[in-house]
């Protein structure tokens, strides 16, 4: 019998080395190391909250850790700008909001990245209607007496926000140049010194997530009109609604999950998947409903339900906020 010479078995197993070597490892490898979600915003808050409930779920899916990292600045776009400039391989991702994603092309000209066209679309992390809101002294008992107040006292009142590209921004620019209100608009750094010269009755009123006043509303503190939502809230039955209440305002804040461009098609489904699950996990939806808020379904679920959503957003949000730069 013919055995093959020792040279002749190396070459063989160097040949079998490099083949391995050369076949895509993603499908079968990923993640094989820790994955670095950034939060463009500080600890906290309502994105931080949400995507460490969720990573957490993830990471028991992936079977790798995800660890935040909070890369706050410029309302959210310098940590989303550097997820859009990260290697594209899965192990850098982010989670951005409707700040990020849809309203930052009208505020920021320099902007160095375009929230279609950057991102490989993960999916779309949560819905939080807003919360139309007011310090407890003002008189108005319902929303209709609040708007029609507003529209008569508008100028001499304040409208505090979380700064210039924050949700409470952009809901309250769209929310007064729909009705036609004129309001002095105070920022703040965060919501939280927001919402405590709100109780203190220092500003009138704010349109912000409810995620972030609940515990105001139900303590007593503030005086809440309507959520601007079709539908009531678990955690806030006693609002009503600006649908049910005949107004025409609906508006929620989301919260959405990306990667820098040109992912691996492999990896982008194990994170699809792995979102998908967590969204679907009877314990999340429990904590989503404290949170008043919602995980998305049907055609708002993953990548092409993003997408939908950041291109349609952005035309609704810009023209009133490039108005709102122009007045400045």
């Amino acid at each position: 019998m013919h055995y093959p010479s020792r040279r002749a078995v190396a070459s063989l197993l160097a040949i079998g080395a490099f083949g391995a070597l050369t076949l895509p490892v993603h499908a079968q490898t990923y993640p094989t190391k820790p994955i670095t979600v950034i939060v463009p915003f500080a600890a906290g808050g309502p994105t931080d909250v949400v995507t460490r409930l969720v990573g957490e779920h993830m990471s028991r899916t992936l079977g790798q850790q995800i660890v935040v990292e909070n890369v706050g600045g410029a309302g959210g776009t310098t940590g989303m700008t550097r997820v859009a400039q990260s290697t594209p391989d899965g192990y850098t991702i982010g989670v951005g909001n409707m700040g990020t994603q849809s309203a930052a092309p009208a505020l920021y000209p320099e902007l160095k990245y375009d929230p279609a066209k950057s991102f490989d679309q993960i999916g779309v992390v949560n819905f939080t209607p807003q919360a139309i809101v007011a310090k407890k002294a003002t008189a108005a008992t319902d929303l209709k007496a609040f708007l029609a107040y507003l529209k008569a006292n508008s100028e001499k009142l304040s409208y505090g926000h979380a700064g210039v590209g924050s949700i409470s921004y952009v809901s309250g620019v769209l929310f007064n140049s729909q009705f036609g209100f004129k309001p002095a608009l105070v920022a703040y750094r965060g919501t939280g010194p927001a919402l405590n010269d709100l109780v203190g009755g220092n500003i009138d009123y704010i349109v912000d997530q409810s995620l972030n006043v609940i515990p105001q509303i139900t303590g007593g503190t503030i005086k809440a009109y309507a959520i601007a939502a079709p539908q009531r809230l678990e955690s806030l039955p006693d609002v009503p609604t600006t649908k049910e209440l005949g107004v025409d305002f609906i508006f929620s804040a989301w919260n959405a999950m990306v990667a820098p461009k040109g992912l691996p098609a492999d990896v982008r489904a194990k994170l699809i998947e792995a979102l998908d699950k967590a969204l679907d996990d009877p314990g999340i939806k429990k904590r989503y409903v404290e949170l008043g808020s919602t995980a998305p379904t049907g055609a708002d679920r993953g990548p092409a339900g993003l997408q939908k959503l950041v291109e349609s957003e952005v035309i609704r949000i810009t023209p009133a906020l490039k108005a709102a730069a122009e007045k400045k």
